[in-house]
């Protein structure tokens, strides 16, 4: 199986001011032994490292990562942590009562991990458990969570709580909410601080770690052989945690299909949030389709990131997921319209980033053309700074051979709605993305949209949340 390597995509802010670039572990050279090795150097990765080595300490883990631990989709993301109770419809879709709730209690569960291992070893990433807002920012959205408000109460549980829009647009500092309900279990962190501290847990681990390593084949087999451009590993098990880069695997490229989301950040500015009330340190979210995301920062920033929805020919890791000027410029748009209160504040720093979307925005796991000994784990879509946690359990427990809850879940083998080859992957996906981006610029303007439009977004891919 051969890899495509890419150029670095460019920094993010928060990759900048955690110095994450700095201190990169040393290239693989020559030829190494592993019971398991890991290719891909994010949170995914990174987790399913330090999970084995807890189940196994005397085993041999090696992570290759093509460029610096996190300078993928980890270190470039909004820094939300969230759980699975916005996807309960789509869980009990596939899986069992059970197992939707295994599932969901599990990613809330590890938000209080993840609090609790920053703690534990003395890692500032900013951790901040405030909660989240699901917002309603235009008429047509009003009330879009009530189905998964109906499906939790179905089952017995209610993670959120209805607010009105007088106290949403407290919350927020803005009047364009016009509801919404609250998650309180959501935290938000400095994600490049957190794949810079799991790095320094894992190294201490024992995991070996070589950045500056693209992977160029993996040959499965007894052992499998992973080769890279100045060495090779021989490994009992290869684990595959490579995000939206697994679109260049032909055998997984059908389960998702990379787009771009970009976020720009403000200068500081905690005056102007403190004069408009929004202190509270909540993560937001709207309820468009191309989905804005906000929050604050530590140092009084506004971090505004919008799931704007580009994609490349041949889903390959360009400049789209880098820096598209497009979508940074409807992220600041949408910025300014849903704060026009702060003025002239500058944007400091404006960036892209790919994201894994599955069909229904939930990840799966499998072995690779069933080879029994590589492994992968991609469909975060846009939501993997907490569920990356699980995913670090149930992959390591396939690496490892255990017959366990994790290794048994619903996750594992699915059956998931595949994505078109190109040239319709293309076509098709920026037919859908442009009568989206329509139909919510008429929303938002208060105007009806089009009916074409209407029917074209029923094929966008499910978003962050199960929408009615």
């Amino acid at each position: 199986m051969k890899l495509t390597t890419t150029v670095p995509l460019k920094p993010s802010h928060w990759m900048t001011s955690a110095n994450l670039l700095e201190s990169a572990t040393t290239p693989l050279q020559g030829v190494q032994e592993a019971d398991v090795v890991i290719v891909g150097g994010g949170f995914v990765g990174l987790w399913t490292a330090m999970t084995i080595k807890e189940l196994e300490p005397d085993a041999r883990v090696l992570v290759l990562e093509q460029h610096i631990c996190g300078g993928g989709a980890s270190g470039r993301n909004g820094g939300f942590v969230m759980s699975w109770w916005p996807k309960i419809g789509s869980l009990t879709a596939f899986s069992s009562t059970e197992q939707a709730l295994f599932l969901a209690y599990a990613a809330e569960e590890a938000i209080n991990e993840l609090g609790t291992f920053c703690e534990r070893y003395g890692i500032d990433a900013h951790f901040r458990q405030s909660g989240w807002l699901w917002t309603a920012t235009t008429r047509q959205h009003l009330d879009s969570w009530n189905g998964t408000l109906a499906a939790c109460a179905k089952l017995g549980v209610e993670p959120f709580e209805r607010l009105d829009a007088r106290e949403v647009a407290r919350r927020t500092g803005s009047s364009v909410h016009l509801g919404g309900v609250f998650e309180r279990s959501i935290a938000t962190v400095q994600p490049a601080l957190l794949v810079k501290g799991m790095r320094d847990v894992a190294l201490k681990m024992g995991v070996l770690i070589h950045e500056h390593t693209p992977v160029q084949d993996v040959q499965p087999g007894g052992p499998a052989t992973v080769t890279t451009r100045h060495g090779q590993v021989r490994a009992k098990s290869v684990v595959l945690a490579i995000n939206a880069w697994a679109a260049a695997v032909p055998a997984l490229a059908k389960l998702i299909v990379p787009v771009n989301s970009s976020i720009v950040a403000t200068e500081r500015m905690p005056e102007r949030l403190a004069k408009i009330g929004w202190t509270g340190g909540e993560a937001i979210t709207d309820s468009q389709l191309l989905v804005d995301y906000y929050r604050t920062t530590q140092d009084g920033r506004i971090c505004f990131g919008k799931g704007t929805g580009a994609i490349s020919y041949g889903s390959r890791i360009d400049g789209v997921f880098s820096e598209h000027r497009q979508s940074i410029a409807l992220t600041e748009a949408d910025l300014r319209r849903t704060y026009p209160m702060i003025g002239d504040a500058q944007i400091q720093a404006g960036w892209s980033g790919p994201i894994d979307r599955t069909y229904d925005s939930l990840p799966v796991f499998g072995q690779l053309n069933g080879h029994a000994n590589v492994h992968y784990g991609i469909g975060w879509s846009g939501n993997g700074v907490g569920p990356s946690r699980l995913g670090g359990r149930v992959l390591a427990s396939l690496a490892l051979g255990r017959d366990d809850a994790w290794s048994r879940c619903a996750l594992v083998g699915r059956t998931c709605r595949s994505f078109p080859p190109e040239p319709l992957r293309y076509l098709g996906g920026n037919l859908v993305r442009n009568a989206v981006l329509r139909k919510e610029r008429d929303e938002l303007a208060g105007q009806p949209s089009a009916v074409l439009d209407r029917y074209l977004a029923r094929f966008a891919p499910s978003g962050l949340e199960d929408k009615n």
